[in-house]
């Protein structure tokens, strides 16, 4: 497991890798940029990735770390990829209802459920 400071826990299960977003709130540009910058170019060193991204801790997003979960999708689209996303809290999953983005991502109540969705789809 490595570890960037205080923005993600990446790790691997099987074919699939998992990201915890370690920030309660993601809000300040420089954060969204932060996590940006580990995440693009994880996704770009690999085509067809499997990422799921863990938001446990996260209790706030700003409408442009949302922006950024929807250029990282396109990226990992683009590669033949999939993105999946857990543990929405349900006052995140409510924006993400409201913005209908909800249609956009798969997500899921658990990790658990998450990685058995990947399996499904293989």
């Amino acid at each position: 497991m490595t570890e960037t400071p205080n923005k993600l826990v990446i790790s691997r299960e099987g074919q699939i890798t998992i990201v915890e977003l370690l920030d309660e709130e993601i809000l300040e540009e420089a954060t969204i940029n932060e996590i940006a910058d580990e995440l693009f170019p994880l996704v770009s060193s690999k085509p067809n990735i499997q990422l799921l991204l863990s938001f446990i801790r996260v209790k706030h997003l700003s409408s442009s770390a949302l922006g950024t979960l929807i250029r990282l999708n396109k990226r990992i689209e683009e590669n033949k990829g999939t993105l999946k996303l857990c543990h929405l809290k349900k006052p995140l999953y409510e924006i993400f209802v409201i913005t209908k983005l909800n249609r956009l991502f798969e997500i899921y109540d658990d990790q658990a459920t998450a990685l058995s969705s990947f399996e499904k789809k293989a």
